[in-house]
């Protein structure tokens, strides 16, 4: 059951955009819920799901927004927790996100330039937030769980993918067909819509059965397709989302799990730039550095504030979906 609200509820939030993709940042939480990102995440997505519902879909808000709420630190050395939900559910780490929260809280006067210890549902993450306003997101470790894995796509045919982790789990498709670009994207949104129903009745999963939630279609730039991805830029890609939304951003969490890929095939070497662009031609720059056996990516972005102000959800308001 949802906490009871008597009372309008006023709740301050500024948005933003990483490189095309939306975030919607609750700077100062919210009332009544605390803890470490874990412990948030699963308060979010059971008592207080419906409240966090009425932030993000309509009349408030749109089904491709990606939201945040900011918690005081639980661990030494840390500036903040952060715990990232969108249209159907909480999220394990937002690259994208982590980087728009980064921007706000330093348009906010509430972060300086430099590095800061930032806690997430799947660890800590570090973000670097430079001179220019860029910002730098050291993630968690990536890995790659399996490789060409083969799915039948009806009405498609056979498609083959990698399965890995960069926060979040990924399908990474390259023998699609697709031309990425924003012209395409009815085509795009259906194929990569067969393909996560072809995921789940194939029993294809993620380490310890773990549910592969985002697909992500990918061109190189040295592949059919080259055409479609921009001068200087590695490979392009196109990602749906849990709530059936694409990416507009090039995908934080899925640049690392695609960097987790070319670090496993050699073609990518420690410390060398890999320039992923979105299906809007926006671009993420990815390197990785090797901590003992794991693959720690780093993404770095640009986001910008669009709206400060307060949203107000009204008990009494039959679309606030509290029920």
């Amino acid at each position: 059951m949802t906490p009871r609200i008597h009372a309008p509820l006023r709740l301050r939030c500024v948005d933003s955009h990483t490189e095309g993709e939306p975030t919607r940042t609750l700077v100062d939480g919210l009332p009544g819920v605390s803890g470490s990102p874990a412990e948030v995440r699963a308060l979010l997505d059971g008592a207080w799901w419906p409240l966090v519902r009425a932030m993000m879909l309509e009349p408030r808000g749109y089904a491709w927004l990606v939201g945040a709420v900011v918690l005081p630190p639980t661990q030494p050395g840390a500036s903040f927790g952060v715990v990232f939900f969108n249209n159907v559910g909480t999220l394990g780490m937002c690259g994208h996100g982590t980087i728009g929260v980064v921007r706000t809280l330093s348009a906010l006067g509430r972060l300086a330039v430099g590095e800061h210890l930032i806690e997430t549902p799947v660890g800590m993450v570090t973000a670097c937030l430079h001179d220019d306003g860029r910002v730098s997101v050291r993630n968690v470790p990536s890995r790659v769980a399996r490789r060409h894995v083969a799915l039948t796509v009806p009405g498609h045919g056979t498609v083959h993918g990698d399965v890995a982790w960069g926060g979040n789990w990924f399908f990474i498709c390259h023998d699609h067909g697709m031309t990425i670009d924003i012209g395409h994207l009815p085509g795009l949104m259906a194929l990569s819509t067969l393909i996560r129903g072809a995921i789940d009745a194939s029993g294809v999963c993620g380490d310890d059965g773990a549910p592969i939630d985002h697909v992500e279609l990918s061109v190189d730039a040295h592949g059919a397709g080259a055409p479609a991805v921009g001068a200087g830029a590695h490979s392009r890609n196109f990602v749906l989302c849990p709530g059936a939304e694409y990416d507009r951003s090039p995908c934080g969490t899925g640049t690392s799990a695609r960097v987790a890929c070319l670090a496993d095939e050699g073609r990518l070497a420690p410390g060398d730039r890999w320039i992923q662009e979105s299906v809007l031609g926006t671009r993420f720059t990815a390197t990785y550095e090797l901590v003992g056996p794991s693959i720690v990516p780093t993404i770095t972005g640009s986001a910008h504030v669009t709206f400060d102000g307060w949203l107000v959800i009204d008990p009494t308001d039959p679309l606030a979906r509290l029920a």
